[in-house]
């Protein structure tokens, strides 16, 4: 199929949702009953148009002239190849499936054609980033998906947390934005084009340690959007937006835009930028990890469990598998967005039918023995949590374990110090493995905490609601990627995205699983003690004897104890030092805002209203001695001739 005929794929895909926002948007709250199922038809309709017109394998480039920056030719560009069609497919899936839901989660909610359009103004940015040819489109799409995550945060935007989260949000995000732009401009400067075609074949011509920084700011663009450290701090309080919004854009698509973007520059980084990046993955994979074991909230866990495995991902690309990383990607995006559709189905059914202000309908510790009230609930939260954990016949033990031979197969080349990367990542999957079923055993079995208010009647979603969590639990299973349960490498998906040869060590799926298995079995000693709710923290540990140490070295707090140190650390200085740089930046702002609007009001527009003010005064003088009388005129021609003498008196 020629290149021309996907102009129309490209206006159909990126014209319905604006359109869509549009009408919601402006319709106002009489269309609230049918944006839900208009909004959902919409999108389909996009599924099914990125399914028709796919071409994997081949690449089509759509482009249309913009304007000239000097010499420079800026192009409007689209392509459509391997990768395109499989977020394309993953952004529409997943967002249809999101509103859906949403119908019903959402039911009473006053400004759902509000909330529905923004929805398909999301759709429309995000497929932008996923068509873009070039960096210079993505950035404008980057941007808008910037946008679309601030006004869906803060969507409750009369309650105070909604509103503080989204704008936090927002500026966290301009930080790497501003990273992602320096970028741009610098390839403009030496290439002359961002064309992912052009940079391909030209990025020889920059010198390594040119191409080294280009990378690391472009990079930027990812740490802030898909919250890697230092950036990070602002997706677990992205939370406070409605918990379908979670579920679409801060586990399967916005946050995963950042490894789509290193998908796609991949080439351009050198083997010093991916060791930075490697690095921040880490740091990212395990404060996410640590984090998530000691919060309450059932939202929140699986906010740092997100932020772990965007880590883990940006850890591939560092090691030099970008696909590998792409691979967990979609397989995270399925059983992520299951995980946070049906927390929001527990949430929902806890919600006591009388405002209670005594009980958190997200805190775990008021949840326990919901498995008999919640069956498809708890069959599919079950199922996405093994899927997360890494549990072998699961999507997730697939792209882990890829991941994980990767690490290896990449430490053999660089000697012993290579081989921390992978023992982490494998450590990192055992923690994943403790809070997730840790949460699992204190949300469905157990006593029934929730009796403690009168007004909790848990109950099993309507099915408009199941339907979707159903489908994405189904998604987690290993068979749509691999026949092989056991091995990522003979499945189709890796040789669908181009890896041409795949190495499989027999031994990574034996060690990962033993792993994962000992970390379930901790996380269910843990859920059996008396007080499982009590966090651990180093200075609250006591002291019982000399050996006391010895005795509980096997118990899971003192084996995470540094690694909570080092997350207790970390939040302090992101609160302490990052927070508070943002915060100076943003005052100081203001104040050489204000002294620069004194300048203009008083310098730059005094000085223009002097210059006329002594012109109209030396006009209205000069005015005032050409009034007919022989007088003034007389006066005049003395004082000339006067000055002329003294003038040639002196000179």
């Amino acid at each position: 199929m020629p290149d021309s005929a996907y102009q129309l794929p490209a206006s159909f895909l990126l014209g319905l949702p604006l359109v869509a926002f549009l009408l919601f948007w402006l319709g106002g709250k009489g269309l609230n009953q049918v944006a839900g199922y208009a909004g959902a038809l919409i999108t389909a309709v996009g599924l099914a148009i990125s399914a028709y017109f796919a071409e994997p394998g081949v690449l089509h480039t759509v482009r249309f002239d913009w304007l000239m920056v000097g010499s420079f030719p800026i192009e409007i560009a689209f392509r459509f190849d391997t990768l395109t069609f499989i977020m394309l497919m993953v952004v529409h899936f997943v967002a249809f499936l999101v509103q859906l839901y949403s119908v019903s989660y959402l039911h009473d909610d006053e400004n759902l054609h509000r909330y529905f359009a923004f929805i398909q103004l999301f759709v429309f940015s995000m497929l932008g980033i996923v068509l873009a040819g070039n960096l210079l489109v993505m950035y404008i799409f980057w941007e808008l998906v910037g946008l679309s995550s601030y006004l869906l945060i803060g969507f409750w935007y009369k309650k105070a947390r909604p509103v503080w989260a989204a704008q936090k949000a927002f500026v966290l995000n301009r930080i790497g934005d501003a990273a992602f732009l320096t970028g741009i401009l610098m390839l403009f400067y030496y290439i002359g084009s961002t064309d992912f075609e052009v940079l391909s074949v030209t990025v020889g011509s920059i010198s390594p340690g040119v191409l080294t920084a280009i990378g690391l700011c472009l990079f930027g663009g990812c740490v802030g959007k898909s919250a890697q450290f230092p950036l990070s701090g602002w997706l677990p309080d992205a939370m406070e937006g409605p918990t379908p919004v979670s579920a679409l854009i801060h586990a399967a698509t916005m946050v995963a835009a950042g490894i789509f973007l290193l998908a796609r520059i991949s080439f351009l980084l050198t083997w010093d930028a991916r060791l930075v990046i490697t690095l921040i993955g880490m740091i990212t994979m395990l404060i996410g990890a640590v984090k998530a074991m000691r919060v309450w909230d059932i939202k929140r866990v699986l906010a740092f469990s997100t932020m772990s495995q965007l880590g883990l991902m940006v850890m591939a690309v560092g090691l030099g598998s970008w696909q590998m990383a792409f691979f967990h990607l979609t397989t995270h995006a399925f059983f992520k967005a299951g995980l946070f559709l049906s927390a929001g189905s527990v949430i929902h059914a806890v919600t006591p039918s009388q405002p209670n202000i005594n009980f958190d309908p997200q805190d775990m510790r008021n949840m326990g023995g919901l498995r008999k009230s919640l069956p498809i609930t708890y069959i599919c939260f079950l199922i996405c949590a093994s899927a997360l954990a890494g549990l072998p016949f699961f999507s997730g033990f697939l792209s882990k374990d890829a991941i994980i031979t990767e690490g290896f197969l990449w430490a053999e080349k660089y000697g012993i110090f290579g081989y921390l990367f992978p023992l982490v990542i494998l450590f990192s999957a055992g923690l994943t493995a403790y809070y997730m079923f840790r949460q699992l055993w204190l949300v469905f079995f157990g006593e029934a905490r929730y009796s403690a208010s009168a007004h909790v009647h848990p109950h099993e979603s309507p099915a408009i609601m199941w339907i979707p969590m159903v489908l994405l639990s189904g998604l987690s299973v290993f068979v749509w990627f691999s026949y092989n349960p056991f091995d990522a490498a003979s499945g189709w998906f890796l040789s669908f995205i181009g890896v041409v040869e795949s190495v499989h060590l027999s031994w990574v799926p034996i060690l990962a699983t033993l792993v994962t298995l000992v970390s379930i079995f901790l996380a269910y000693r843990a859920s059996q003690s008396e007080n499982p709710f009590e966090v651990f923290t180093p200075m609250q540990a006591p002291v019982e004897s000399k050996y006391a140490f010895l005795r509980n070295f096997s118990n899971e707090n003192y084996f995470l104890a540094p690694f909570a140190w080092i997350a207790k650390w970390s939040e302090r200085i992101e609160k302490n030092w990052i927070d508070s740089f943002v915060d100076f930046v943003g005052k100081w702002s203001v104040v050489v805002a204000h002294l620069v609007s004194w300048a203009d009001r008083n310098i730059v527009d005094g000085g223009v209203k002097f210059t006329t003010f002594s012109v109209r005064v030396a006009g209205n003088s000069v005015r005032s001695l050409q009034n007919g009388k022989i007088q003034s005129y007389f006066l005049v021609a003395i004082t000339g001739l006067l000055l002329l003498i003294l003038w040639l008196v002196a000179f």
